[in-house]
């Protein structure tokens, strides 16, 4: 008698109300149809000419560049901040954690204003930095990493901190209770155990530094060669030539899909 009674259960729960699916479905094609008009509107006969070109070039691989040195960046920083807002309990916990997730709802464009009043000639810091050794942050690569590491550090110690809550804590007492240091515990025992969220907070942090565009072209501006990276480049080709950006856009497209996928069937399987 219960199998007849829980296939009809089955059944109502996979029926899909109308006023859901509606709005549901809308919703999707809403997120999709861009995407598809991206991909219907990109000029496939000449996309590999257009890829090649040396501004599409230059920019490709300043983008990589600066992710890639952004990211290491952000594990160098990160990765000892998410374990103190793991493991650490200390006044004042909740306030860091809010403002160290301030730059995921903070526009772009304030954050490279922000970088400017710190790290600028005349910043806090920047003035500091400009007389005593000559240092100038702004509208340089470097400035671009910088820019990069404000908006994608967060990607990452979110991710990181909430591995270590979910780490095995034994682990690392049964190291300590065997004389290992502090340091060796974090080395050899809690990063082993926390990899798959330090690499999924790494490959998420890469691609929101790819994608940055509102504060590097505040704080680093807008020079071909030294701060134009991809999003850069495809603002300044919406201007002159469609069919470039269109390409380009593309590329940032097929790395975000790509980046997405990984984490699904790599780190997001269990899910």
């Amino acid at each position: 008698m219960s199998r007849p009674l829980d296939h009809a259960t089955s059944r109502r729960r996979g029926r899909v109300p109308a006023a859901l699916l509606i709005p549901a479905g809308l919703g999707l094609l809403f997120l999709v149809l861009p995407l598809a008009g991206l991909v219907i509107r990109a000029p496939w006969t000449t996309l590999p000419g257009r890829l090649t070109e040396p501004g599409a070039l230059t920019a490709l691989r300043l983008s990589v560049q600066t992710a890639t040195l952004a990211t290491v960046l952000c594990l160098v920083l990160g990765v000892p901040l998410a374990w103190m807002l793991a493991r650490v309990d200390f006044p004042g916990r909740r306030l860091v954690r809010a403002l160290v997730t301030v730059p995921l709802v903070l526009p772009p464009v304030v954050g490279g204003v922000a970088l400017l009043l710190v790290f600028g000639r005349r910043g806090l810091l920047g003035g500091w930095l400009d007389a005593t050794f000559g240092i100038t942050l702004p509208f340089t690569t470097t400035g671009v990493v910088l820019a990069e590491s404000f908006v994608a550090m967060p990607f990452l110690v979110i991710a990181v901190e909430g591995a270590l809550r979910a780490a095995d804590h034994r682990f690392e007492e049964a190291a300590a209770t065997l004389g290992a240091s502090r340091w060796t515990t974090f080395t050899h025992v809690t990063l082993p155990l926390v990899a798959p969220g330090l690499a999924a907070g790494a490959v998420l942090c890469w691609a929101r530094a790819l994608g940055e565009f509102g504060a590097t072209i505040t704080f680093a501006g807008n020079y071909p060669g030294r701060t134009q990276t991809m999003p850069l480049a495809v603002y300044l080709a919406l201007e002159t030539d469609l069919e470039s950006a269109i390409v380009l856009s593309l590329v940032l497209l097929v790395v975000s899909v790509g980046i997405l996928v990984a984490l699904r069937d790599r780190w997001m399987a269990s899910a």
